[in-house]
């Protein structure tokens, strides 16, 4: 499905009961919109491991303009604000009150900004391997300098450089840091969940690329204006968004929960499926 919102076209899809029969009544259940990663990646690899949580809630999923199967257009909008704003505007098309905003790594910075800029419209937030601040990038290229594999190194100089000119290059990328990503990597099931998604290398180029706007972003200022609350997940052993990151954003977002799953990486819904799920639905759920 499609909404016109904001001069683009973004795909989104619904899984889930709104209204659910319990006994003698229909009661509502909460809304969660999924935020996918990325930027270049699309929704389609949450499908699976997130289903079960609409046996308590339904579920928004979307991509990103200019991902996915969302429209292209001007790239000169490719970028983060454009994204939350995307975000809500599709809330508001779907006419959806209050909702659950549970955003993964990118996802998880969009999720951020939208609740803080606007909190009425965020009920629970669920914030998963994700950060505040673009020192996550030096981080990550300190990580692949002192650990990363000949290879690794080779691909994440192409990442760094906004070199990725197609999508079988993005695709040789996450084939060679799959380990990295996820603990409990499995190429066969990786690259079967790839192919069911649409990655694109252009929004990946202009974030990460020189003078891309991960480069520069700060959300830090902004998380003091967050009032839903708050639930921060992070994988002890995640390469590109390291725990201390997301300690940072329960240090900044009063009244925050945080979790750490020790034998984790970037990919919880990967390496901690059930763990990952429950939290969520404790959660989201809770009165």
């Amino acid at each position: 499905m499609f909404a016109a919102v904001r001069d683009t076209s973004i795909y989104f899809d619904i899984d889930g009961m709104g209204l659910a029969p319990v006994g003698p009544q229909m009661v509502e259940r909460p809304v969660a919109v999924i935020i996918h990663g990325g930027p270049g990646g699309d929704h389609s690899g949450f499908k699976g491991p997130f289903s079960p949580l609409t046996s308590a809630m339904q579920l928004v999923y979307f991509d990103h303009r200019g991902q996915g199967r969302s429209a292209t257009g001007d790239t000169s909008r490719y970028t983060l604000d454009e994204n939350v704003e995307d975000m809500e505007a599709l809330r508001r098309h779907l006419g959806l009150g209050p909702i659950v905003s549970i955003g993964t790594s990118y996802g998880g910075m969009v999720a951020m900004a939208h609740a803080a800029r606007y909190p009425d419209a965020v009920s629970k937030l669920i914030l998963c391997v994700t950060a505040a601040h673009s020192g996550f990038i030096a981080r990550a290229q300190q990580f692949i300098a002192e650990r990363g594999t000949p290879e690794q190194k080779a691909v994440c100089d192409t990442l760094w450089a906004g070199g990725f000119k197609d999508r079988a290059m993005l695709a040789h990328y996450y084939d060679v840091m799959g380990p990295l990503y996820s603990v409990k990597h499995d190429p066969v099931a990786s690259a079967l969940t790839r192919s069911r998604g649409t990655n694109s290398p252009i929004p990946l180029n202009l974030a990460f690329g020189p003078g891309g706007f991960l480069r520069s972003y700060d959300l830090r200022p902004e998380l003091s204006r967050i009032t839903a609350p708050t639930l921060i997940l992070a994988g002890r052993q995640d390469w590109i968004c390291p725990p201390d990151f997301s300690e940072e954003i329960h240090a900044l977002i009063p009244g925050s929960r945080l979790r750490i799953f020790e034998n984790a990486s970037h990919s919880l819904r990967v390496d901690v499926p059930d763990e990952l799920r429950r939290e969520i639905l404790e959660f989201a759920t809770a009165g």
